[in-house]
């Protein structure tokens, strides 16, 4: 069969692979220890799952609205405005069947044949793929350990073109859990403003921060910059929704006119019921964030301890998300080789960090329990151990 062009561009998730694998080899009755999943191991909290419950005895059962329902998109904008000083309307925000497909919408609207996108690296694996399916063409800017996984307004200068469309920029980070200070931002924003392009945030894990780490949505840096800046975000990480398949988008009006007629064409609204338990979340108690949050930062702990204890590996300190991005050059393996290697013999799943544009590194989950994080590390270090015998 002729497949389009266009699919052949794309590649495989190695994140959904690697899952997969280890699934199958529990299945069969294998002691597999998963830090492969970006997906808290927390259940919804039960006041959000009363709501859709509630919803769905009302009968909020039929289609809704393309961009969503109106209520949804004014507890959002109302969040956008109080807990990140953006001054976006209910009009200005659609909904999305999660965070990934707004992006993936922002992508097919916003970009030409042609059209450059920035993508710091490491990277969550997806943007690269979305825009190569819109026909733009992806630009990565390097960073390491060294530069705290973070480009500089130099680099990020030195990028721009004139067939740049737009950054995309991930803080909290998904994979190396870094955050950019406040004054990061508004040096790259300044950079953003003068460049006259556009900046997608995705600020899916905002709430989930450690260390006294601060983040700073780009737009609120300034009213210049306001104007360039477009919001992804969505409830899966804060709130444990991830099955729920809510995100949202945020930005200019015609923007979201454009994604919402393009959405009106694909997916349609995202399920009603669903959306009630969004407007919960949003509106109801935080506490459940906070206690979540509490029990990642005693994992993180509990993970960068046992991982800086393996000899000749090293890990920056993540103050965000929920993932470990050790490096593993020191084996002499690549990435994919490593997790491989490391799932068959030592039945530990770990994603390979060329997944992520860094293949000296491989990217941990520690949104798993802890007994789970200290049977995992000890048999990574053995693993490693055995390569150097």
């Amino acid at each position: 069969m002729k497949l389009a062009d266009r699919i052949g561009q794309v590649s495989a998730s190695l994140t959904l692979a690697i899952s997969a694998k280890a699934k199958a080899m529990r299945a069969d009755g294998i002691d597999v220890l998963s830090f492969s999943a970006g997906e808290p191991d927390f259940d919804t909290p039960d006041h959000i799952k009363a709501a859709a419950k509630q919803a769905l005895d009302e009968g909020k059962t039929k289609y809704g609205p393309a961009p969503g329902e109106p209520q949804l998109r004014a507890a959002i904008a109302h969040k956008l405005q109080h807990k990140n000083r953006l001054n976006f309307q209910a009009e200005n925000v659609l909904v999305t069947n999660g965070g990934k497909q707004s992006l993936y919408n922002l992508m097919q609207v916003l970009l030409n044949p042609g059209d450059e996108v920035l993508i710091p690296a490491p990277y969550w694996l997806s943007y690269p793929e979305m825009v190569k399916l819109a026909g733009g063409t992806p630009v990565t800017l390097a960073t390491d350990a060294q530069t705290g996984f973070k480009i500089t307004p130099a680099q990020l200068q030195a990028a721009i073109t004139p067939h740049t469309r737009l950054l995309v920029l991930n803080s909290p980070s998904n994979p190396t859990g870094m955050v950019y200070t406040p004054a990061e931002i508004a040096a790259l924003a300044d950079i953003i403003v003068a460049a006259k392009i556009w900046v997608v945030s995705d600020e899916i894990y905002e709430r989930i921060l450690y260390d006294d780490a601060e983040q700073l949505s780009i737009g609120a840096v300034s009213e210049a910059a306001f104007q360039q800046t477009i919001i992804s975000n969505g409830f899966a990480k804060a709130y444990s929704m991830t099955g729920w398949r809510i995100g949202y988008l945020a930005g200019p009006l015609e923007l979201i006119q454009a994604v919402g007629r393009l959405q009106s064409h694909s997916t349609s609204n995202v399920c009603t019921f669903a959306q009630y338990g969004a407007i919960a979340a949003l509106e109801g108690p935080q506490d459940c964030v906070e206690s979540m949050r509490q029990a990642f930062d005693q994992r993180r702990q509990l993970m960068f301890r046992l991982l800086t204890d393996i000899p000749s590996v090293t890990c920056p300190r993540p103050q965000g998300a929920f993932y470990m991005f050790p490096d593993i050059s020191c084996t002499g393996l690549g990435s994919i080789e490593f997790c491989e290697a490391l799932l068959e013999q030592f039945h530990v799943a770990a994603v390979p960090g060329v997944a992520f544009g860094a293949d000296p590194c491989i990217r941990l989950s520690y949104a798993t329990d802890q007994t789970s994080i200290e049977q995992g590390i000890e048999r990574l270090a053995q693993f490693i151990s055995s390569l150097s015998h």
